[in-house]
């Protein structure tokens, strides 16, 4: 078992006993609140992350000044997985949409250690690839699905990173991720609370019933956990398949 075997984050769990101790010196614990953004679109990443808890959005300005999510992660991968592969500019912006706790590392320190070893290389380059199948699920579900479908893809994704039916969301925060005008939103909002589906009050929303969320929502809920599955290893329901590199 790692000395990382319990950390909440599962990239760091599930990494072997030798990329465990190459890498565990190097990492320091860090408080990320909400709005806090850790890098935008052509930075150069100086840190990467590893979140507990909370969700960390991959976020896509345009120049009328609107952001358009385009993938959520959190417990279950890392923020700046291109680093290692010699990706150190930014494509789009990370911010922490919910706060959370986690550990981080200097990038050019993390790019030399996955240097010497193969496996730590392959296990970032798992979570990248993970990363951009999820954006272009999303992009596919942005242009294809429902504004209903698309808002309770996002809140199922939600609850499964923070493991929490109670979210702690608001409409305005939303609609902005989604790209629609808050009171589209709200109607939409409006009809899953009379669907008995969710309960919205004072920038929480709570999810009273998944299962019929999940019938709610488009096939990109199913389609992006099983690009975490195969990619990674990770399921909203915790099991994985033990260690991703040797």
């Amino acid at each position: 078992m790692s000395i990382l075997s319990n950390s909440p984050n599962y990239l760091l769990a599930h990494l072997s006993d030798r990329d465990a101790a190459l890498l565990e010196p190097h990492l320091k614990l860090v408080d990320l609140g909400t709005g806090t953004v850790l890098y935008r679109a052509e930075d150069t990443i100086t840190r990467v992350y590893f979140p507990f808890t909370g969700i960390i959005s991959y976020v896509v300005a345009i120049s009328s000044g609107q952001h358009v999510e385009a993938g959520v992660i959190g417990r279950n991968s890392v923020v700046g997985s291109s680093v290692p592969l010699d990706g150190e500019i930014a494509i789009n912006e990370a911010v922490v949409q919910v706060a959370t706790t986690g550990t981080m590392v200097d990038a050019a320190l993390l790019k030399q250690l996955t240097a010497g070893t193969e496996s730590l290389r392959v296990c970032f380059a798992h979570h990248e690839e993970m990363a951009f199948a999820q954006v272009q699920q999303v992009a596919a579900c942005n242009a294809l699905h429902s504004l209903e479908e698309r808002l309770s893809r996002w809140l199922l994704q939600a609850r499964d990173l923070l493991d929490i039916d109670d979210l702690p969301l608001t409409q305005e925060f939303l609609s902005q991720m989604l790209g629609v005008q808050r009171s589209s939103l709200t109607l939409v909002a409006r009809r899953l609370q009379e669907s008995g589906l969710i309960d919205y009050h004072r920038g929480h929303i709570r999810l009273l019933d998944t299962e019929a969320l999940q019938d709610t929502s488009c096939e990109c809920y199913a389609a992006i956990n099983a690009h975490f599955r195969r990619l990674v290893g990770w399921s909203p329901n915790g099991r994985g398949p033990g260690a991703l590199s040797d």
